[in-house]
């Protein structure tokens, strides 16, 4: 093959444009069919996994959310938001490697929170993330009557990590630090064990009605307004057992708590028995 061929061939490879690639320009708008992310991936506006479609995203993928142009965000009224995000009715498989995670941020690496919307799952039948990478989002994870798996993550850096309704989650093996709030949830049945959530402003916030609900043996720590937020619309108390706070000291552990310990209308949050050492297996094991 002479040089100039392969000269072509490698700027076609670093440009995007060879059979999959990422492709050049940013996608945005209604995707349908079987779909295939891998390199780089640019996103702009509301970019909408139709019902019926199956996206899987390559390990070492970036997903790159851009400003949306003009026109692009219709969609900006919860349950949607303000800025690029990724809608899924469909099927979305983002499976990374411990050496090849899957990256979901701004295409600023220098944006703050809440620069891009939210990966929106809207009743999608089958929802996994494994060794994802999730910064700079409004609400990283969102979802809606859709059946989720996240594990072996990362979140930093968001408004929200994770956020759900009526959905059947399970959430294991995830560092979520530094966001607003780690884990917000109304209704739904969500599994959530062996996270490790660290220098959160809030770590859970329980918007209302919690139920079909199991968080145990996740480590709890460093939450700079509280541990666990509950809501409005939450009367009765929350089981929240075999937890590491951080200390054994009861007073300490309950200061941590906005429940009916501060609002007597509230459920309280009820901790025990708790766990006296933070759990080994807690948080992805590649971040270790």
């Amino acid at each position: 093959m002479c040089i100039w061929v392969r000269l072509i061939l490698l700027a076609a490879f670093v440009l995007g444009i060879l059979p999959g690639c990422a492709a050049p320009r940013p996608l945005t708008g209604l995707l349908e069919g079987d779909l295939h992310w891998q390199g780089r991936v640019l996103l702009r506006g509301d970019v909408v996994i139709a019902e019926g479609a199956h996206l899987h995203i390559a390990p070492g993928t970036r997903v790159l959310f851009l400003p949306p142009a003009e026109g692009e965000d219709r969609l900006t009224l919860h349950p949607y938001f303000p800025g690029s995000e990724l809608i899924v009715h469909g099927r979305i498989i983002a499976r990374g490697t411990p050496e090849k995670p899957i990256e979901f941020r701004a295409a600023d690496a220098q944006a703050g929170p809440g620069s891009w919307g939210a990966i929106n799952l809207r009743e999608s039948p089958e929802a996994i993330f494994s060794h994802c990478i999730f910064t700079q989002a409004d609400s990283a994870i969102h979802s809606f009557g859709s059946k989720v798996l996240v594990e072996q993550s990362l979140f930093e850096r968001n408004l929200v990590a994770v956020r759900f309704n009526t959905s059947e989650i399970r959430i294991a093996h995830n560092l979520i630090r530094d966001n607003d709030a780690g884990i917000r949830f109304h209704l739904g049945a969500p599994v959530v064990i062996n996270n490790d959530l660290r220098d959160n402003n809030k770590s859970f916030f329980l918007t209302a009605d919690p139920r079909d609900y199991r968080i145990t043996r996740n480590n709890i720590l460093g939450s700079r307004q509280y541990a666990v937020v509950l809501g409005e619309d939450v009367p009765d108390d929350v089981q929240m057992a075999e937890n590491y706070w951080g200390t054994m000291d009861a007073q300490v552990i309950e200061t941590q708590f906005f429940d009916g310990r501060r609002l007597e209308h509230l459920g309280r949050v009820r901790y025990a028995p708790l766990l006296d050492r933070p759990v080994p297996e807690a948080g992805p094991a590649w971040t270790r």
